[in-house]
């Protein structure tokens, strides 16, 4: 995978458009997030970082996600949310980080309205994990990301309702919802871009 395709098919600014509504998400006030979507540039391969959430947390116990979270008044950017974030949770180093652009606004079924920051991440990493919201960070190939082999659509009852999403699960890991979502947006781009 090509990082010169990905810089061309990201938004260079955040915005509220365009976006991507999830499956069940209505018109509701949603709350300013952010998550950073690091791509670690392995030799030979590109991965992507991904962290597993502690399961006695409140929101998304258990589940996979991007580093990331909810914007604090103190935060000029959602770029600066998303490093903030990533620090606090696995300590990674905003210094190793190079922001290369944005994905589409990601507006959720849980209240967010989440901004995904892509990040080109330079090793080493030297992780030091927040035991109590992160449970694990753990890297998967971005090449299997993007393979629409990997890509499956899923449905549960949530609020009443059904609800469909992506997932893509890997090993033992299973990827799925908002953060399956937001890897869907630059799969979409990068393939608009192959046509």
């Amino acid at each position: 995978m090509d990082l010169d395709l990905i810089r061309r098919v990201l938004h260079p600014e955040p915005g509220p458009t365009p976006f991507v509504l999830e499956d069940g998400a209505g018109d509701e006030e949603l709350l300013p997030a952010a998550v950073l979507f690091p791509i670690v540039r392995r030799a030979g391969a590109l991965t992507v970082l991904f962290t597993q959430r502690t399961a006695h947390l409140k929101d998304h116990p258990g589940q996979i996600s991007f580093p990331g979270g909810r914007r604090e008044a103190t935060d000029p950017t959602p770029a600066h949310t998303a490093l903030r974030e990533a620090a606090e949770e696995i300590g990674l180093s905003p210094a190793i980080v190079e922001v290369v652009g944005y994905l589409p606004e990601y507006r959720t079924s849980t209240g967010f309205r989440v901004t995904p920051v892509v990040g080109v991440v330079e090793p080493p990493l030297d992780l030091q994990l927040d035991s109590f919201e992160v449970a694990e960070a753990f890297e998967v190939p971005l090449a299997f990301l993007l393979d629409p082999a990997n890509h499956q659509r899923h449905s549960l009852h949530y609020r009443g309702k059904l609800r469909h999403y992506y997932a893509m699960p890997y090993g033992r890991y299973f990827i799925w919802g908002a953060t399956a979502g937001m890897i869907m947006s630059l799969y979409q781009a990068l393939r608009r871009t192959a046509v």
